[in-house]
């Protein structure tokens, strides 16, 4: 069975790959550079996860899409909220976290994307890393999403192309187990909002990051330094 698989070179679309890999035939790694923060590291990282499991990379521009929204991944004058791992548990925090960092109809765009290369390459699947944790705070991750993209999909492919998820019901513990379990290559990836040299440590997703990591046990090879 055949897939295209959504990177962003997160650790959730790394652990997706990784364990994906086992079971599907990926042909092909998609990358969006929407005008983010760390849409060079992101690129750049998948690009060599890519390589590593010997697969082809292609990255889509969206630029269009920093000229619609005021999201703080993309405004270079807005500021990335920080967040202290103690918040992770306040729904309102992480609620005002997600709506300064959410871009309208990305994941959604995405998978219609990645479906058009699926059909195009006869693959069945898109692969991709939504997860229990984020859809908690972005309803574009939960399995909601998921079946009503399927659902989209039966009538807009002609060989019905599905979207999955192979963490969909996991929480950020459970997927680092499961990357570190299917040999992921996560030195590689990127999960900080920011561009900068190092992940900023500060952001939502480093301080989830951080927190899944140290909660299973296992030493973080992409930040160990920090």
């Amino acid at each position: 069975m055949k897939a295209v698989c959504l990177l962003s070179s997160g650790l959730d679309s790394v652990a997706s790959l990784a364990i994906a890999s086992g079971k599907y035939d990926v042909q092909l790694g998609l990358t969006f550079d929407y005008g983010q923060l760390a849409a060079d590291a992101e690129i750049g990282l998948s690009r060599q996860i890519c390589d590593y499991y010997g697969i082809q990379h292609r990255v889509i521009s969206l630029d269009w899409m920093k000229d619609i929204t005021t999201t703080s991944l993309v405004n270079r004058q807005g500021d990335v909220p920080d967040m202290a791992e103690a918040d992770l548990g306040n729904a309102k925090v992480t609620s005002e976290s997600a709506a300064k960092v959410w871009v309208p109809n990305r994941n959604g765009l995405m998978a219609n994307v990645a479906a058009a290369f699926a059909e195009a390459m006869g693959c069945d699947y898109i692969i991709a890393g939504f997860n229990a944790e984020e859809a908690a705070t972005f309803p574009d991750n939960s399995p909601e999403f998921v079946d009503c993209i399927n659902r989209a999909l039966s009538y807009s492919t002609l060989n019905g192309v599905r979207l999955i998820s192979p963490v969909l019901e996991m929480d950020k513990v459970s997927i680092v187990k499961e990357a570190v379990r299917a040999r992921a290559p996560l030195v590689l990836s990127w999960s900080c909002y920011q561009g900068e040299e190092k992940p900023c440590g500060l952001c939502e997703s480093c301080v989830r990051r951080a927190r899944a990591f140290r909660e299973a046990g296992i030493k973080d090879p992409a930040v160990e330094d920090i």
